[in-house]
């Protein structure tokens, strides 16, 4: 005779065999935690990086009274009524649908593309030495970096290329390894994330000083640093 306390256990020990042996059947695959994009793990529209201890989010968004689609990194834990948008990727160039896909390319770099387009609308353009070796990962910090799997080295950052907002650790600046000239620039208006009239830079010629320009026009400056002040 068995007692239901044994069928119970009998049906437990034979569930489990029956997973392990499923398990074992399973390709290899490596897990990637979701903060991070690689060759194999893209997001579409509708889905979004979360950074690790969920202070920033990156995805695709409308802004105000807007149909057309940007991807955009933006505080994670603010309600979508109150959503602040720190950078912007294709700010010049957006999706008219939500056809977007952010995936790493056949050259290992961060692209964005439509469904069916072979023409993408933004892309991290930098030498990359291997596909297979890179991935993007959105930092606690709200620094979008494009990295090795195995070195961990970063080949692009989107704190290189603010959009109007500076964050704690982001630089403003030239930086003369690479040639990149670091500057804020506005949005067109609240609806419209596109390059804007105003600017915010530093002038690397001579004492370094804070400028800050509506086109070509020079608004302000902070006067040039001392050493002091």
């Amino acid at each position: 005779m068995v007692s239901i306390g044994q069928v119970g256990e009998s049906y437990v020990v034979c569930e489990r065999v029956i997973y392990i042996i499923f398990a074992s059947l399973l390709p290899s695959v490596t897990l990637f935690p979701p903060d991070t994009v690689t060759p194999n793990q893209p997001i579409k529209d509708g889905d979004i990086l979360v950074s690790t201890n969920k202070t920033f989010a990156l995805g695709f968004f409308s802004p105000p009274n807007s149909s057309r689609r940007f991807v955009g990194i933006w505080y994670y834990q603010l309600p979508e009524a109150k959503r602040t948008v720190v950078w912007v990727a294709n700010r010049d160039n957006p999706l008219n649908d939500t056809s977007g896909v952010l995936s790493i390319n056949g050259q290992g770099n961060l692209v964005l593309n439509s469904k069916n387009g072979s023409i993408p609308f933004w892309s991290t353009n930098t030498s990359v030495s291997s596909m297979n070796n890179s991935m993007a990962r959105l930092l606690d910090s709200g620094n979008l970096v494009l990295v090795g799997q195995d070195s961990q080295s970063v080949t692009w950052q989107s704190f290189d290329y603010p959009s109007n907002t500076m964050l704690p650790f982001m630089k403003l600046g030239l930086y003369l390894r690479t040639g990149v000239n670091r500057y804020l620039i506005s949005w067109k208006s609240a609806e419209n994330p596109g390059t804007g009239n105003y600017s915010y830079a530093i002038d690397p010629s001579g004492y370094p000083q804070l400028f800050s320009y509506k086109g070509g026009d020079l608004l302000w400056r902070s006067g040039s640093w001392t050493g002091q002040r």
